[in-house]
């Protein structure tokens, strides 16, 4: 059984956006996921820049947020019985951030890009890079309020991050 203890350091901007909060650990997964999604299938096409590619994710993101958002908010509605009003979709969007949140450091690196800090594919490479670190962030804290071994904290790690490579290899795959 896990722990509902989280050891999770001080919820300031920064940490929420590379390791979320307890109650958000399922938007910075999904979140992550699909940021990892859009730049795999964007890296690929040749005729799309790093700006692009950062308008493209953040836009999906926003979208596919807001659209969250509104199924949970009609949902807890219909739970409730009660009308959904301003308080509880507003409620629903920040319970739910941590999928937006998930675009903002790829995001800022493709606009480092972008400024010629480096070059768009490294830009991309970095971002990509960045979501797997968040990834395994993810497994490490699950494997800590689970109280695994270091072994089997490995092992959950590396199939966390293999999930994220496969669903990013399949979006890839179907796309192209």
């Amino acid at each position: 059984m896990v722990r509902a203890v989280d050891s999770s350091p001080s919820d300031t901007l920064l940490t929420r956006l590379f390791y979320g909060t307890r109650e958000r650990i399922a938007g910075t997964i999904y979140g992550t996921i699909l940021v990892m999604a859009v730049l795999a299938a964007g890296a690929d096409n040749t005729t799309i820049d790093a700006w692009e590619l950062d308008v493209i994710m953040v836009s999906t993101v926003l979208v596919l947020w807001a659209a969250h958002v509104y199924a949970h908010a009609i949902a807890d509605s219909v739970t409730s019985g009660e009308r959904l009003s301003r308080r509880a979709i507003t409620g629903v969007a920040r319970r739910e951030s941590s999928i937006a949140l998930a675009g903002v450091v790829p995001g800022i690196v493709l606009l480092l890009g972008v400024l010629g800090l480096y070059s768009d594919s490294t830009a991309v490479s970095v971002a990509l890079g960045l979501c797997m670190v968040t990834l395994g962030i993810q497994g490490v804290r699950y494997a800590r309020a689970a109280r695994l071994s270091a072994l089997a904290t490995a092992v959950f790690v590396m199939a966390n991050l293999a999930l994220g490579l496969l669903i990013v290899t399949l979006k890839v795959t179907l796309a192209g």
